[in-house]
């Protein structure tokens, strides 16, 4: 008898302790999802920024040929290493494979790395740096730059918050029982070198 009065006690306090339990599990179980897919959206960000400047290219490529057409080795560095990046493929639903992101991220640094030669030849040609196209072209290259940065550091900061709820608690408890399937996406490890288009000198001085 005096167990049962015990027991009957104790049972509001059992129930409030498994009411704050279910709502902590609770909270990680909405966390999980919430924080995955808000890493696959901003992945699709990165995507769409690196695919604008792709789209950039084939026009920068032909006003530069016009103008600097014996640059032959600069402008095919450039088609080839967009080829390259554009190859390369990395879905949402593949973020978890680390090797794969890493040839994405390689490839598009070395896009990078020969847009920047391309831009450094330009100062070899006045008429070329005055053409309006090329003018055009290199503000909306080095716009798109700007945002493949901005998008990066998102997605860098949405991983780091999913990669996060996978190992902390209470969140921790539903990737062990129930989202085991759920992996740590990659993340970008080296900062790509952003590309710095050189300004545009036409050669006046001030003053004098």
């Amino acid at each position: 008898m005096f167990a049962e009065r015990l027991s009957f006690r104790n049972l509001p306090a059992l129930l409030m302790m498994a009411f704050v339990l279910l709502l902590l599990a609770g909270c990680g179980y909405n966390t999980i999802p919430t924080a995955e897919e808000n890493a696959k959206a901003a992945w699709s960000e990165v995507l769409n920024q690196y695919q604008r400047r792709a789209d950039l290219i084939p026009n920068l490529v032909e006003t530069v040929k016009g103008y600097a057409s014996h640059e032959k080795d600069t402008l095919e560095a450039v088609v080839q290493a967009r080829a390259k990046a554009t190859q390369i493929t990395v879905t949402p639903d593949t973020l978890k494979d680390p090797e794969t992101f890493k040839k994405f991220q390689d490839a598009q640094a070395g896009l990078t790395g020969a847009l920047s030669r391309l831009i450094a030849v330009s100062e070899n040609y006045p008429d070329l740096k005055a053409n309006q196209n090329f003018l055009a072209l290199q503000a909306q290259l080095e716009g798109t730059e700007n945002r493949i940065a901005v998008a990066r550091r998102d997605y860098i900061q949405a991983v780091r918050d999913y990669n996060l709820t996978l190992k902390t608690f209470p969140s921790v408890l539903w990737a062990t029982f129930w989202f085991r399937g759920n992996e740590p996406f990659a993340n970008f490890t080296v900062e790509e070198d952003k590309l710095q288009v050189p300004k545009v000198d036409f050669g006046t001085k001030q003053g004098g």
